[in-house]
């Protein structure tokens, strides 16, 4: 065939540099495309996601042959990227889980030395677009029931195509300190290291014991924007990261999706569908199986918020800030179903992270408009929203009743800042023209069906005119947009 023929050629030296200087991505896809196929084509830049990979598609075309016949060459997705074993172990098990007959891309063609390869173009109709929709439903039930597939090939058809060792307590620990350090200590919230590292240990401790019919290959990242919609069928992609492990994991990974808009009945009916399956392949007890589920979920947990922090909060991408609030309240979940009693020290923290007012409401249908009092000094408040933009008004040129000692211990809310505001008419005239701003942004953002719209007032110490500002703003809105939910937030207070 011409793509086993193609992809033999592909396998010959590729440079990595031109003109003394590193290829970019876009040169290796381009250069690995003509030699698959013996033509060049422009590819267009897809957009990518959370990893450094980066994205092509190349449109289908007709290209000449030796004896003068015309080939026809499908659309293609060229995939590139830095890591040489995870793009060596995605076109290991592509070909793997495709002779098995799961739904994976087909590899056309590959150079792992130059981190990419080209794969079958599965379009752009991604499930997790679909979530909100009978369709939608329909497909996710259809992956529970297919996962199990892909999962439970031969090990020793698979084993050496994987990168990443067999999960265990140290992959384990891994993830619950990536939790610790990329979403805990920037909360801010106060704990005892000891006490957790013990409850870390139990954790992983009954993680780690997990054996037999129950493991397989663990996909790692399997959740909806992972699986693509091709003729009405789910298509897997992205599971270069997979190794052996628990593979409930997996489940829990694509059921409990932090953005996924399922509801608890159907949350059990995508369990019930894929534990069917899963024991129809496996010769096990379902009791058996679901044992671990409780850990599987608090460890989902836990990882991902790990992530976002990252991604989130330090590297400020809009998708993993707005999928904080799901994960939290995936914990909060989890608490009171008493998932964390094991855990003391953990279930303590885990109980004051999900009342993080940041995040309230923060993915709550209809606009939400925040309202901040904040202090230049300390900078600007942040944006959980992931959506950026938004008024930030300064305050500073009105007179500042903090110089006289009277008012130091005061803020913005007791009476005799507010008199002393309002007795020189500055303020009134202040907020009126914001009004005049803030109102039409805010009718606006609603009739559209915008989520969020932050406005902040700041002032030197953020305590006397920026918090009689941010009061007055928040009442107004109240009384003007009764529709419109509003979040006040006296942030140096």
């Amino acid at each position: 065939m011409m793509e086993k023929e193609k992809d033999a050629k592909a396998g010959a030296d590729m440079p990595q540099s031109r003109g003394g200087m590193a290829m970019d991505a876009c040169d290796r896809i381009c250069l690995l495309y003509n030699k698959v196929y013996g033509v060049r084509q422009s590819p267009l830049r897809l957009e990518g996601s959370g990893s450094s990979r980066r994205y092509y598609r190349f449109g289908e075309c007709l290209v000449s042959s030796g004896d003068g016949r015309e080939l026809h060459v499908p659309p293609v997705i060229g995939v590139a990227g830095e890591d040489k074993a995870e793009c060596r172990s995605f076109m290991m098990l592509s070909r793997v889980f495709r002779e098995a007959g799961c739904n994976v891309p087909l590899i056309y063609g590959g150079e792992p030395d130059a981190g990419c390869c080209l794969q079958e173009d599965l379009g752009d109709v991604s499930l997790y677009s679909l979530l909100a929709t009978e369709e939608g439903r329909g497909l996710a039930l259809a992956a529970m029931e297919n996962l199990p597939r892909m999962q439970r090939v031969a090990y020793d058809k698979w084993k050496d195509a994987v990168y990443m060792p067999p999960f265990g307590k140290r992959q384990a620990m891994w993830d619950l300190n990536y939790f610790k350090y990329e979403y805990l200590r920037p909360s801010g919230e106060v704990f005892d290291e000891n006490l957790l590292e013990d409850d870390f240990d139990r954790l992983v401790s009954r993680l780690s014991g997990i054996e037999g019919g129950s493991v397989g290959f663990m996909y790692r990242d399997c959740q909806s924007r992972n699986v693509m919609v091709r003729e009405g069928e789910p298509w897997w992609i992205d599971y270069q990261g997979g190794r052996r492990g628990p593979c409930l994991y997996d489940a829990v990974s694509f059921i409990w999706q932090a953005k996924a808009p399922f509801g608890e009945d159907f949350r059990l009916s995508l369990l019930d569908r894929y534990v069917a399956s899963y024991c129809k392949v496996v010769d096990i007890d379902e009791r058996e199986f679901l044992a671990p589920l409780p850990d599987l979920r608090l460890f989902r947990a836990l990882q991902v918020l790990g992530a976002y922090g990252l991604r989130g909060l330090v590297e400020r991408k809009s998708h993993f800030l707005t999928s904080i609030p799901g994960a939290l309240r995936n914990l909060e979940r989890l608490t009171e179903e008493g998932a964390l009693e094991p855990y003391p020290e953990l279930g303590r923290i885990c109980g004051h992270l999900v009342e993080d007012r940041r995040f309230r409401g923060v993915d709550s249908p209809g606009l939400t408009v925040s309202v901040f009092s904040f202090s230049y000094k300390k900078g600007y408040p942040d944006d959980f929203s992931g959506n950026g933009g938004g008024f930030m008004f300064d305050c500073r040129g009105m007179h500042n009743p903090g110089r006289y000692p009277e008012y130091k211990s005061k803020t913005g809310r007791d009476p005799e800042v507010i008199r002393f505001l309002e007795e020189r008419g500055e303020v009134q005239d202040f907020m009126e023209n914001v009004y005049g701003l803030v109102d039409r942004s805010v009718s606006r953002y609603a009739q559209r069906g915008f989520s969020s719209l932050q406005v902040g007032f700041g002032c030197t110490g953020g305590q006397h005119r920026s918090v009689y500002c941010a009061e007055a703003m928040a009442r107004h809105l109240g009384e003007r947009f009764p529709d419109v939910r509003v979040k006040l937030c006296h942030r140096e207070r």
